[in-house]
């Protein structure tokens, strides 16, 4: 040491470059910081040369076979991290240097890399991701330090619980700059990592996937049950908490969208039109019947097509009227008519046709009394019905208004009726909306999960090695 110059290059020919073989030694990945694209690894580099003025003869000095000088007393090549993202750029410790008598030098500088990294989260949690730890020397080119790769050493990696390591290869690469006309060698390790997905399924998937499932329950909830807003809100809260979760991870970049964010804006649109469905639904449920009757086209649309397709039948449909409803029927429109026909000849009608009420229902009584008899039994019948009509006519007044009372409530019935006949037609017309959507939001839902989540390259690797 007494004529070594540290700041020399150790070779004869100042012409000829320096050989020195780079290899790395991967330990852990201690994380991957997605928000702010760096990777965070524990690593050794492992550098040697030859170093010619730093050889002897074992012989002079017996027993002394390598001796171990401190970084700073020798030549050591200035190979730094070129995408480092620590604070002080050189995160290794500089420890000594392995000399033996022929001048074979090995530095092993362990330390903590923090390299930048892109992170593409297209496929997240899915993905995988491949960063670059790029070595090289920062003041000789090319022609006057010459570096060589050797292959990575991962025999004594510590497995992630977040990633799995693929593989780590390694380039040589050369670099001409605009600057100088040398080359600059660099070598650059390319870490591939596959993020495993057990965590993000349990936690984020599978309650997506059931919230999207409980979304679906708002088509079978009873619209009388005044529920079905606050389940569709509810399950659209659930999501927005679930998307927050999810944008707190990946980081704020616009170069794509991320799988899981894709599937829950798809799951959300889907919870989003089932509200806006269901207000539908409501206001045909709860519809008006003084408000008009369906449209023709919503009717041949609702009620006949889609109906028939979902195998859907109107209640009472198959319902036929009994035996003594029918036969009953055609008995009450003859004594009607006879009652009101059944008017006894001479006597003045009234305005509502029903005057002679009295009459008919007595002529019909007494259908055996003759007009042109001279029996004085007989005659003496026609003068107490003649007496008894007297009675009827000062009753007449009262008589009207009973009629008119009923014809009255007859009126109200017949609306009745008729507005009860208006609201189960959209009552119907509204259960059919919520089967129709039911069945196609059930196939748009399973069509979305697996068209969304298979379109991931390595979907059924991490399925099967990740959930076996």
């Amino acid at each position: 040491m007494e004529s070594y110059n540290r700041l020399e290059r150790p070779v004869l020919n100042d012409s000829l470059p320096i050989v020195v073989d780079l290899g790395l030694t991967l330990l852990q990945i201690i994380d991957v910081d997605e928000k702010n694209q760096v990777l965070i690894t524990n690593a050794w580099l492992e550098m040697n040369w030859q170093d010619v003025y730093l050889t002897w003869n074992p012989d002079d000095y017996p027993g002394v076979q390598n001796l171990r000088f401190p970084s700073s007393q020798v030549w050591v090549p200035d190979i730094l991290l070129y995408n480092s993202a620590d604070e002080r750029f050189d995160a290794t410790f500089h420890t000594n240097v392995l000399v033996n008598a022929s001048g074979a030098c090995q530095y092993i500088p362990p330390g903590i890399l923090k390299s930048t990294c892109y992170i593409d989260v297209r496929w997240f949690p899915f993905d995988v991701q491949k960063c670059d730890l790029k070595f090289g020397s920062w003041t000789h080119n090319g022609w006057l330090l010459d570096l060589h790769m050797v292959e990575v050493d991962i025999s004594s990696y510590i497995p992630n619980g977040e990633w799995d390591l693929v593989g780590v290869p390694g380039k040589r690469n050369e670099l001409y700059y605009d600057c100088c006309k040398e080359p600059y060698p660099d070598v650059t390790f390319t870490v591939t990592i596959r993020r495993r997905t057990l965590y993000y399924g349990l936690n984020l998937l599978i309650p997506c996937v059931l919230i999207s499932g409980l979304a679906l329950l708002v088509f079978l909830l009873p619209a009388d049950s005044g529920e079905k807003i606050s389940l569709g809100i509810t399950v659209l809260l659930s999501l927005t908490v679930f998307m927050l979760l999810v944008a707190e991870i990946m980081p704020a970049t616009s170069d794509s969208v991320p799988l899981i964010a894709q599937y829950f804006a798809s799951t959300m649109m889907i919870v989003g039109l089932s509200v806006v469905v269901t207000v539908l639904v409501l206001q045909f449920h709860h519809h008006d019947p003084h408000g008009g009757k369906m449209p023709k086209w919503v009717r041949v649309v609702l009620l006949n097509w889609c109906a028939w397709f979902l195998r859907m039948k109107k209640p009472g449909e198959d319902r036929r009227p009994s035996a003594s409803y029918k036969y009953s029927h055609p008995q009450h429109h003859s004594s009607s008519s006879s009652i009101q026909m059944g008017a006894v000849p001479g006597q003045p009608a009234s305005t509502n046709g029903n005057m002679n009420i009295y009459f008919g229902y007595h002529a019909m009584e007494n259908p055996c009394c003759p007009a042109s008899t001279d029996s004085g039994v007989v005659c003496g019948r026609a003068t107490e019905d003649r007496d008894r009509s007297g009675m009827v006519w000062e009753r007449i007044p009262e008589i009207t208004r009973i009629l008119e009372e009923l014809q009255y409530i007859a009126r109200r019935f017949r609306e009745q009726d008729e507005g009860e006949a208006i609201c189960s037609e959209w009552k119907f017309a509204a259960a059919v909306v919520d089967r129709l959507c039911l069945v196609a939001f059930s196939l748009f839902s399973i069509i979305c999960t697996f068209t969304i989540l298979m379109s991931a390259p390595n979907f059924i690797e991490a399925v099967s090695k990740d959930f076996a």
